[in-house]
C-alpha cells in the first residue's frame, strides 16, 4: 500500500517536527504572547518517531524533514538523526534550523548523516534581526552558514519569509548573498498562521512583486528543477555560484503537486500546512495500536488531504495552530 490521496498524488515526503520550544521568538512562527507549550510527556519520543517513520516509509515515504520548533534545541538529538538516517528506504534526510547553533554542532551534524540544511534567515540587518526573532543573534547565524559551507553542505537553503514594511527592502541586497556564496535564497511568501495572525495579512508581499525587486542586479535564468525539490522556483544569476527560488503558497498555489504529511510534535498528522485539519496518531500508538491499525491512519490522512487549502488574501481564514508547532 502507498499513501496516495484520492487526487492520485503520491505523498513520498514526511516533514517531522520533533519540538515545539525554540530558542527564537520570530513574529510570524510563535506569538510574543499566550502561546502554552507542550508538557514533556506530550511531545513524540524519540522511539515514537520511528516507530512512525519506518511505517510511513513502508507506505512509500523516501524523504524526511526534521523541524521544530527549533530541532537543535532537543537533548539527543545528535544520537537519534543517525538512527533516522540508517531506516532502510530512506533515501533522504535533512533539516530545518534557525542557524543560532549550527556553528558548534555542524561536525556532529554531518557525522550523523545530514547533508543538506534550509537555515532561516530574514534579514541581513543586526538590529532588525533581534527585532523579528527577539534575538541578538545574526553574527552566529552567519558564521554557521560560513562554516557550513566549509564542511561542503550541499545545498545550503536560506529560506526568507518576506514582510511588508519588515524585510522587503532587503530582498535585493538578500539575492546578492547568490552572487558570490553557493547558497540558495528562498524568498517565501508570508503565510497567516495562528488566530492572532490573520490580522497581519498586511505583511503580505506576493512573490511576483519579490520577483521584480530580485531581479534588479540582473536577468534571472531558470534552473531546472531536481529529484528532492520542493515547490520553489528555481532561478540563478549569470555565472552565480547560489541561486534564487521563490515560493508562493499563496499567490501561485502548489497544491496540485503537494507531496507532504506533516508529523507535529503532539503526534499528530497534518494532511494540509494551511489546513486546521488533524488526525491524531500518537494516542492509538500510545494505547497498544498495532503496525497495521497506525498504517491505516496513515492511509486514511493521505486519503482525506484536501485538493488545495483556501487561504488567500481575499480571505485570511484563519489557521488556529502555530507554525512552531507544526514544522512548516
Amino acid at each position: 500500500m502507498q499513501l496516495i490521496d484520492q487526487y492520485n498524488r503520491r505523498l513520498n515526503y514526511l516533514r517531522i517536527s520533533i519540538t515545539d520550544r525554540c530558542n527564537l521568538n520570530c513574529i510570524y512562527c510563535t506569538p510574543r504572547q499566550g502561546f502554552t507549550k507542550l508538557r514533556h510527556k506530550d511531545i513524540l519520543t524519540y522511539e515514537e518517531i520511528l516507530r512512525l517513520s519506518r511505517i510511513a516509509i513502508k507506505l512509500g515515504v523516501n524523504k524526511i524533514r526534521l523541524t521544530g520548533g527549533e530541532p537543535l534545541v532537543r537533548r539527543g538529538i545528535y544520537e537519534f538523526i543517525p538512527r533516522l538516517v540508517s531506516l532502510p528506504g530512506l533515501e533522504d534526510v535533512s533539516l530545518t534550523t534557525n542557524g543560532i547553533y549550527l556553528k558548534d554542532n555542524l561536525k556532529k551534524l554531518r557525522s550523523s548523516g545530514i547533508k543538506r540544511l534550509n537555515v532561516s534567515l530574514d534579514t541581513l540587518k543586526r538590529k532588525k534581526y533581534q527585532y523579528i526573532t527577539g534575538h541578538d543573534g545574526l553574527r552566529q547565524v552567519l558564521d554557521g552558514l560560513s562554516l557550513a559551507k566549509e564542511l561542503a553542505f550541499e545545498p545550503i537553503k536560506i529560506n526568507v519569509v518576506v514582510m511588508k514594511g519588515i524585510n522587503d527592502d532587503e530582498v535585493t541586497d538578500l539575492a546578492r548573498l547568490s552572487l558570490v556564496e553557493p547558497y540558495h535564497i528562498r524568498f517565501i511568501e508570508y503565510m497567516p498562521l495562528g488566530a492572532s495572525n490573520t490580522v497581519h495579512f498586511s505583511y503580505h508581499v506576493p512573490s511576483s512583486r519579490i520577483k521584480v525587486e530580485v531581479s534588479r542586479p540582473g536577468n534571472l535564468i531558470p534552473v531546472q528543477k531536481s529529484m528532492y525539490d520542493g515547490p520553489a522556483e528555481r532561478f540563478r544569476f549569470k555565472g552565480a555560484p547560489g541561486e534564487i527560488g521563490f515560493i508562493s503558497p499563496i499567490t501561485h498555489k502548489f497544491c496540485h503537486q503537494c507531496n507532504r504529511l506533516r508529523l507535529t510534535a503532539s503526534g499528530c498528522l497534518r494532511p494540509c500546512l494551511l489546513s486546521n485539519q488533524e488526525v491524531d496518531i500518537k494516542g492509538p500508538m500510545r494505547a497498544g495500536a498495532s503496525e497495521e491499525e497506525l498504517s491505516r491512519i496513515f492511509l486514511k490522512t493521505a486519503l482525506n488531504k484536501p485538493y488545495a487549502h483556501h487561504v488567500s488574501s481575499l480571505n485570511p481564514i484563519p489557521v488556529t495552530a502555530q507554525m512552531s508547532s507544526i514544522g512548516g
